[in-house]
């Protein structure tokens, strides 16, 4: 796998806070204009939260990230020291916080952990480690808590409605089809038989209109049997505690939120299942946004997913949910992308 370093710094630029942030600002503000019941006494609706609740959010995200660093140690084998973990983590939200959500950070990530002394095959397996596990937390975990929603997963919304019609369902179920297929497919041609997987990736991409990409499908072939060697012999006791920690990872994205909401309004234990089920669909309708970040789109649809729950206070937190989940992730890999650059391209 050739890494495009000039594409590379393309996406690591810290100039690119400004495009996510100028989005959703501008969606904050429309929303502010339009909705005649977002007034000033909305916005100070803010100091009416539990401080508790909101102390239980910060610590929860908190706890999240380091499960995101102890998880990139576990899976390197610990060739990452701690330090050098949380630069890693760091610069990869950011990649994800600047880049669409469609596009992701995969090549980034995988950079990143090149230039950290990683050698390449070994981290391509890794990244796509990650990936498989997060996509499986998706596959398996979505249906069980769906399940215990008791069907109340698609919010009743007027807006949405005259925009999506029943639409929204068949995104979520047709991209919950998708990853899992494609979950399925990678985990097999990762842990099972990569060889098979490079010869049909071949095949397909010798039909007549698809021949321009065949150089380009077995290169990833390639990269699969490497990153597959790299995985090989792993036992339990490496696999466990990485499971585990994506569980505890995904777990917390999603209880940060029901947090934020408990903050202004006192839930049942279905209402809290609910509202942790709903994060589950609008984090595919996320995952397909074509802006940075998801931004914009992630504040309009936190409005029609949550209103029912929070009322009035639907729009401060909104706010304060993307003050806590996304733009720390901006600041951050604003300040530590230089000083890592400097570390690892100009440190002998």
């Amino acid at each position: 796998m050739k890494l495009d370093n000039k594409k590379i710094f393309e996406t690591l630029n810290p100039n690119k806070v400004w495009v996510p942030v100028i989005i959703g600002l501008g969606i904050v503000f429309l929303m502010f204009y339009l909705d005649p019941s977002v007034n000033a006494k909305t916005l100070r609706g803010v100091f009416d939260a539990s401080f508790g609740a909101i102390l239980i959010a910060i610590i929860v995200i908190f706890f999240r990230d380091l499960g995101y660093i102890y998880r990139i140690r576990a899976i390197t084998d610990k060739e990452l020291t701690w330090t050098r973990a949380i630069y890693v983590i760091i610069l990869w939200e950011f990649a994800s916080a600047v880049t669409p959500s469609v596009v992701g950070g995969t090549a980034v990530a995988i950079f990143i952990l090149n230039k950290e002394g990683i050698k390449l095959g070994k981290a391509i397996a890794y990244v796509m480690v990650t990936a498989i596990l997060d996509n499986l937390f998706f596959v398996i975990g979505a249906p069980i808590i769906l399940f215990f929603a008791q069907g109340n997963i698609f919010p009743a919304s007027r807006v949405m409605e005259m925009k999506l019609g029943r639409s929204l369902e068949i995104l979520f179920w047709s991209s919950y089809g998708l990853y899992a297929l494609y979950s399925v497919v990678m985990a097999a041609a990762l842990f099972y038989r990569p060889r098979v997987f490079k010869w049909v990736l071949l095949k397909v991409y010798s039909i007549k209109w698809l021949l321009k990409w065949k150089h380009s499908a077995n290169e990833y072939g390639n990269q699969i049997i490497e990153a597959s060697k790299e995985l090989k012999g792993k036992n339990w006791s490496y696999w466990l505690p990485i499971i585990a920690v994506t569980v505890f990872i995904w777990s917390s994205r999603y209880l940060m939120l029901n947090a934020l909401v408990a903050a202004y309004e006192t839930l049942s234990v279905t209402e809290h299942v609910i509202v942790f089920a709903r994060q589950v669909i609008m984090w595919i309708v996320m995952m397909i946004s074509p802006t940075p970040g998801s931004s914009g789109t992630a504040e309009f649809f936190f409005a029609q997913f949550f209103t029912e729950f929070l009322g009035g206070y639907t729009f401060v937190t909104s706010i304060l949910w993307r003050m806590l989940s996304y733009y720390p992730y901006l600041i951050l890999g604003a300040i530590f992308l230089p000083r890592w650059i400097k570390q690892v391209f100009f440190k002998k």
